[in-house]
């Protein structure tokens, strides 16, 4: 996210100032300029919030050094000057560039937050403990300006709806809301066990397709290799001496000589369709079909259709409260869900159902196309006696239990399979390399 803040004057000539937040700088600027065409403002200067490091002392103390973010140098100097220190230097930072935070780090965030607020900590205290003890610069950061404006009573969910782009859309809406909700521990908790669980299956599944595919891509290249530069130099050399090449090693000779023959339109073949698809794939229309293929998918897309569901329903659970307010929550937990196919069914069907006819959740949830039997099953059963929301729970830890449990034997059969491939291929390898010492050069006369 970046910050921009705007001096203008409106059509009697009064100063106005106002600083706006978005993904891009871009961004920002266009909302500027809508904003002065709406309001009739003629924009006088636009800064930009960046790092500035700075080195101060205190009377004879020994000098400290630090960074903050401001809109200007003056700032900075200005707010050391009112803490009584002497400014010794002041610079901005060239290269301000703040990626995001591993999750692993967001993570530990949420949960440590979740467990001293278990401890009646008040919250101002513990985002001061975090900020000292974050390592990541820019997690250490954002800490740091939200803390600032909470102290200043800025709305809770506005500040950290800031910060979309450090916590995640999701996490950055449920932190902000748990402020708010009189139930904040148990929010951050619910929020912790959303980012372990997303986090840890994310882990599972590279292990069960990313790991594999990689290790088959290297191998095919080893292979490619060894068939189309070392192979042919040894069975070349035969031909030289009018040598009778076995089958095995005609074959594979004859393999060598069409890839190197053809190697332009192989590669073409092979990668064309491959970047196009990965470009596809990054568009919002094609995210859509790739995680609609993902569920889809035989074996691991069981896997991921119901770890979706589990993320949905416990996401749900959290946020609902009463048939009356149901909206929101499903919206909130689709969007959570992880799976752009799965959420725009729910927003496209489910939810326009549910407010233009009246739909039961169910009903509605049915009509999607997206939930198992069982989950339908469940819902149907909650909604009929009142316990909706402990039935959410109640699916979400039945899903997390089989799929924790399915996603381990997959993981092992997978690489069962993947030692099964190259074992097969360097037996292939062998024997074609172990053909050649059957090789019997003609004699003399013959």
């Amino acid at each position: 996210m970046v910050e921009y803040r705007f001096a203008a004057t409106n059509s009697a000539g009064k100063p106005i100032t106002g600083a706006i937040t978005a993904d891009s700088a871009r961004e920002v600027k266009q909302k500027i300029k809508n904003l002065a065409e709406k309001n009739q403002l003629q924009i006088k200067s636009i800064e930009k919030k960046v790092t500035f490091l700075y080195k101060a002392k205190k009377g004879n103390d020994k000098p400290i050094k630090g960074s903050q973010k401001a809109f200007s140098k003056d700032e900075v100097i200005d707010a050391l000057t009112r803490l009584n220190y002497e400014v010794i230097s002041v610079n901005k930072v060239l290269l301000d560039f703040n990626p995001k935070p591993p999750t692993l780090d967001i993570v530990n965030f949420v949960k440590i937050s979740a467990e001293l607020l278990d401890q009646k900590l008040p919250y101002g205290e513990i985002l001061t403990l975090l900020i000292n003890d974050t390592q990541n610069k820019t997690l250490r950061e954002a800490l740091k300006d939200i803390n600032s404006e909470l102290k200043k009573g800025t709305d809770s969910q506005a500040v950290f709806m800031r910060y979309q782009a450090v916590f995640g859309k999701f996490t950055s809406y449920m932190l902000g809301l748990a402020s708010k909700s009189g139930n904040m521990t148990e929010i951050y908790k619910a929020t912790a066990k959303f980012l372990e669980r997303q986090q840890e299956f994310k882990k599972s599944l590279k292990s069960a397709l990313i790991s594999p595919f990689v290790t088959v891509f290297i191998l095919m290249l080893a292979v490619l290799y060894y068939v189309g530069y070392i192979f042919p130099e040894t069975a070349n050399l035969f031909l030289r001496f009018g040598i009778t090449l076995p089958p095995m090693t005609a074959f594979t000779l004859d393999f060598s000589n069409l890839l190197k023959d053809n190697i332009i339109i192989i590669l073409s073949v092979m990668f064309i369709p491959v970047i196009s698809l990965i470009y596809y794939f990054r568009t919002k229309a094609g995210k859509m079909v790739l995680d609609g293929m993902l569920i889809k998918m035989p074996i691991v897309g069981n896997l991921i259709h119901k770890t979706t569901i589990e993320v949905f329903c416990r996401v749900f659970y959290t946020l609902y409260s009463g048939s009356a307010e149901s909206i929101e929550p499903i919206r909130i937990a689709a969007e959570a869900s992880g799976n752009s196919y799965f959420e725009n069914k729910i927003k496209s069907i489910a939810i326009p159902l549910m407010i233009k006819k009246g739909t039961g959740i169910t009903d509605a949830f049915t009509q999607t196309g997206v939930f198992t039997d069982t989950a339908l099953s469940r819902f149907h059963s909650g909604e009929e006696t009142g316990t909706i929301k402990n039935t959410a729970l109640q699916l979400a830890n039945y899903y997390e239990s089989e799929t924790v449990h399915k996603l381990k034997n997959i993981i092992e059969l997978i690489q069962v399979i993947i030692s099964m491939v190259i074992m097969i291929v360097m037996i292939a390898l062998t024997l074609v390399s172990a053909e050649t010492a059957t090789v019997k050069p003609k004699m003399p006369g013959m």
